[in-house]
């Protein structure tokens, strides 16, 4: 079951990812990020967002190699 407090605005990501909303924005654009839009507004659920970035470290890695 999906728990609302675990979906994140815009700004919680970017203060989460430690980017600017402006980054976040790009990454939508791009299809980057995985993210849902309910009511007109973007919202992102922490654990896909988690890993997510277990998925860019392990590009990262193989790439470095």
């Amino acid at each position: 079951m999906l728990h609302y407090e675990t979906l994140m605005t815009i700004e919680e990501l970017a203060g989460y990812l430690k980017v600017t909303k402006r980054t976040i924005y790009e990454w939508l654009k791009q299809h980057k990020v995985p993210a849902v839009k309910l009511v007109g507004q973007w919202r992102f659920r922490r654990d896909k967002i988690d890993d997510w970035i277990e998925k860019q470290e392990d590009v990262t890695y193989s790439n470095a190699g």
